[in-house]
């Protein structure tokens, strides 16, 4: 399928989708978000794609945000509709359910630190700036970041960005953990496909139960999570991975994973 607003390259197992608007900064206006949902929902269903990078064109900006002229002028329920369908694709995003690296390689602001948010683990370049200037125009976070940003640096912490509007650098992001990793921006894509690399050679059916584990039991009582935790090891107990992957321990060889 083609796309106007992304690019989607598939090598060796690993993804790449770049939003590409550079007129706009590759701002997030109704068609990017469409394509994203497609393009994500078919990247779900590829058996050949292990994990997914996402980044943006140019050098920069990852995503700057939503689209403010699409923004203006909202009426109360025009303005819920567009959170809920944000919402829909970014929960497609971070339930995938194979590993998603967001490459920051600019600015990522407003609905684009939510984006970056949504994917599991973030890698930004030295020139990064992170941020969510809502409040700005009057406004908050409609993409799930005033739920995201606190469960994964702090309350405190994020409602310092969430209120403030302010930018914070890639080392201030890395400071208080909204980003994993800083690298020089030309070693970006670089460091995230290492880092994807990293993480697919394991099972595939472990990735996606751990993600599960992960995102399901984040806002459950501890002893809930667990049991879903120990559903998902005894699911896991009985598949072909994982007789694979401690015969090969024991053989002292490679695992060969086919995901069953």
């Amino acid at each position: 399928m083609g796309y106007e607003n992304l690019h989607v390259e598939r090598e060796d197992g690993i993804a790449v989708v770049t939003v590409s608007r550079p007129a706009k900064l590759n701002a997030l206006n109704g068609r990017t978000l469409e394509e994203l949902d497609a393009s994500f929902a078919s990247l779900a269903s590829d058996d050949g794609v292990k994990g997914v990078i996402l980044t943006g064109a140019g050098e920069k900006a990852f995503v700057a945000g939503a689209d403010i002229e699409e923004l203006a002028g909202l009426d109360a329920d025009a303005g819920r509709a567009l959170s809920e369908r944000g919402h829909r694709v970014f929960d497609r995003i971070e339930w995938l359910g194979k590993p998603v690296v967001a490459a920051v390689n600019g600015f990522a602001l407003g609905g684009g630190c939510e984006l970056a948010l949504a994917c599991h683990v973030r890698i930004a370049s030295e020139n990064a700036s992170l941020g969510t200037p809502e409040v700005k125009l009057g406004l908050i976070c409609g993409y799930g970041g005033t739920q995201r940003l606190p469960r994964l640096i702090g309350r405190g912490a994020a409602l310092e960005i969430l209120l403030t509007g302010e930018r914070v650098s890639a080392q201030e992001a890395l400071r208080v953990g909204l980003v994993n990793r800083v690298v020089p921006r030309e070693e970006l894509l670089a460091a995230a496909r290492s880092l994807l690399r990293q993480m697919i050679v394991n099972g595939p059916l472990a990735l996606r139960a751990t993600l599960e584990a992960v995102h399901g039991g984040a806002d459950r009582p501890l002893a809930e999570a667990q049991d879903s935790e120990a559903q998902l090891f005894g699911e896991l107990c009985a598949s072909q991975d994982a007789r694979e992957g401690t015969r090969a321990f024991l053989e002292k060889r490679a695992p060969r994973f086919e995901g069953r």
